[in-house]
């Protein structure tokens, strides 16, 4: 419990520094290329950091061993954690997670900057769903 405890803490310290560039006050419609770039890999550590924090909640108290991103956000689907539409939103994000390596294409980077808003809200919805769970 503890270690999930931990994971939670960490996951909601990295999505801090997203949201400070992702929320709404902070997010830049024509970012420089460095605050851009800063903000796609600080969605891409937060993601990591959340579905891993939820991967551990699901084998802890789901009894469900889960190995990866889209598997985690299925089982949090199924077990009430995300609605069907917010599910759809966090695969999105799985999907867009995939691409942060290849933020030197401006079509790339442009497409994942423009949608970190929502993902940072979605993020921030799934963690905080297992948060109050766990308290």
């Amino acid at each position: 419990m503890e270690r999930l405890k931990e994971r939670l803490m960490i996951a909601r310290k990295a999505l801090g520094t997203f949201l400070e560039l992702a929320a709404k006050d902070g997010y830049i419609e024509y970012p420089s290329l460095e605050r851009r770039d800063a903000a796609i890999q600080r969605f891409e550590y937060s993601f990591e950091a959340v579905w891993k924090a939820v991967q551990l909640y699901l084998a802890e108290r789901e009894a469900l061993p889960i190995g990866s991103p889209k598997g985690c956000i299925r089982a949090s689907h199924e077990v009430g954690l995300l609605s069907e539409s917010e599910a759809e939103i966090a695969l999105q994000m799985a999907e867009a997670r995939n691409l942060t390596a290849h933020t030197y294409d401006e079509g790339v980077a442009h497409h994942l900057y423009k949608n970190l808003p929502e993902y940072g809200k979605s993020l921030d919805l799934w963690l905080g769903k297992v948060e109050s769970i766990v308290k």
